[in-house]
């Protein structure tokens, strides 16, 4: 397997002695930034942080809450939001073309996504234009000094640290000329500009439905299951697990992320073919939102549906003995 991390040069003010290896991988932590102390916090990394302390806090109230109504609001909200919402039309819709929907359908997934509210702050906001961005900047930059969030800047900056350092995104990402595809549609410049309001109409549709149990399981509970889950494909989908494709990257496929993340856990095949719709390639690799996809097909809503052929597949192989033509 290739290891593309090298050591400090002198450029980065280290040396070979200050660097250090996450245990159980061939991760090597070449780049250190300062988290909490040491640095100026801005506006907009206070608001992000205190919706993260939010979210936490109105959590906890889950064990006091409890009702089976609440729970099924949340997991209901959890696969609508997470799978429909975000891997299926931000991730692969939006980010990727890995196929194509109906614009009315389009719009309905893309909101299930809005609700995700995966990051709440007036600047750094977690609506469709923001999110495709940071998106496709990881892929075009993954593993390196410009990656939005590998592994290489630290586990807690991959996980979430990157979501409270506005300096490091504007430093990387100041101009985000990479989604014009989505500047140009009026639904997206409208969901960017009122992405507050839809958070608190979230909320009050929650609570005027069942009071502060519902906010609690409905908000709280699913939104910080979706933060977790998803900042788990940026720190394990690129420390642990297996590569079945040489991508010059970090990326690993972790079979129990696949199935907590309706697919997104065969990280490494979707590094290796990331246009592909399908990301658990084999038969036996539980991909959920491929199953609705495949289900939109064939009731004639998804179109120009994006897989690997096998030629693409030989050119990705580490197995120079490959021949997709047996």
């Amino acid at each position: 397997m290739t290891n593309l991390l090298v050591p400090l040069s002198d450029s980065h003010g280290g040396n070979r002695k200050n660097l250090w290896k996450i245990p159980f991988s061939n991760v090597v932590i070449t780049r250190t930034r300062n988290y909490f102390l040491g640095r100026k916090w801005q506006a907009v990394d206070i608001q992000v942080a205190s919706w993260f302390i939010f979210v936490h806090l109105l959590a906890l109230f889950a064990p006091f809450t409890f009702t089976w109504e609440a729970f099924w609001i949340a997991f209901v909200g959890y696969i609508v939001t997470g799978m429909l919402g975000v891997t299926l039309s931000y991730h692969r819709l939006l980010s990727h073309h890995s196929l194509k929907l109906p614009k009315w359908l389009e719009y309905i997934f893309v909101y299930f996504g809005v609700l995700a509210l995966q990051v709440i702050s007036f600047y750094m906001q977690g609506d469709p234009i923001f999110w495709v961005s940071i998106h496709r900047y990881h892929h075009k930059y993954v593993d390196s000094d410009n990656d939005t969030h590998s592994p290489i800047n630290g586990l807690w900056f991959s996980y979430a640290g990157w979501f409270f350092d506005n300096e490091y995104l504007v430093e990387k990402y100041q101009e985000r000329n990479n989604v014009e595809d989505l500047k140009n549609q009026t639904f997206y410049i409208f969901i960017q500009k009122t992405y507050m309001c839809h958070l608190l109409g979230c909320g009050a549709v929650l609570y005027a439905w069942g009071g502060f149990t519902y906010v609690v399981w409905g908000m709280g509970v699913r939104i910080v299951w979706i933060y977790h889950l998803m900042s788990l494909i940026n720190t394990i989908g690129h420390i642990w697990g297996k590569q079945a494709w040489n991508t010059g990257d970090l990326s690993k496929n972790n079979w129990w992320l696949g199935v907590l993340i309706f697919g997104e856990g065969w990280h490494n095949n979707h590094h290796a073919f990331e246009y592909s719709a399908r990301h658990g390639l084999e038969w036996w690799q539980i991909d959920f939102t491929w199953y609705i996809i495949r289900f939109l097909e064939a009731v004639g809503l998804a179109t120009n549906i994006k897989v690997p052929t096998e030629a693409q597949k030989h050119k990705k192989s580490f197995d120079t003995s490959y021949n997709p033509y047996k």
